[in-house]
């Protein structure tokens, strides 16, 4: 699975409804921690395509799912599992941080 885009009205079906656990990249173009993270976003998608979904969403179009998680610098990255936001990562982090911080979610999975 790449890395999709998904905005306010998919949030929900996209997300929340999904089967797999869910990484989600909350991000606006001017952010440059949040270009700097996104090479690291792409190659999780491609390295777990098989047991996570990963997809990013734009705050500055989708106020209202931003205002939901509370999301107050970006980049966040939320993880998601049946639905439940189970954890979160603020910031430009190391890919081994957030490689950590999954592994604690998909330990049975991967």
């Amino acid at each position: 699975m790449a890395v999709s885009q998904v905005i306010d009205s998919s949030f929900h079906e996209e997300v929340i409804k999904s089967n797999y656990p869910v990484l989600v990249d909350f991000w606006a173009p001017w952010c440059g921690p949040c270009r700097m993270i996104a090479p690291v976003i792409d190659q999780i998608a491609e390295d777990y395509k098989n047991v996570l979904k990963v997809v990013k969403i734009n705050t500055d179009q989708n106020p209202t799912t931003a205002t939901e998680y509370s999301i107050r610098s970006i980049p966040t990255l939320i993880i998601f599992v049946n639905g439940k936001k189970v954890d979160t990562v603020i910031g430009a982090v190391p890919k081994s941080c957030l490689l950590n911080t999954l592994a604690k979610h998909l330990h049975n999975k991967y």
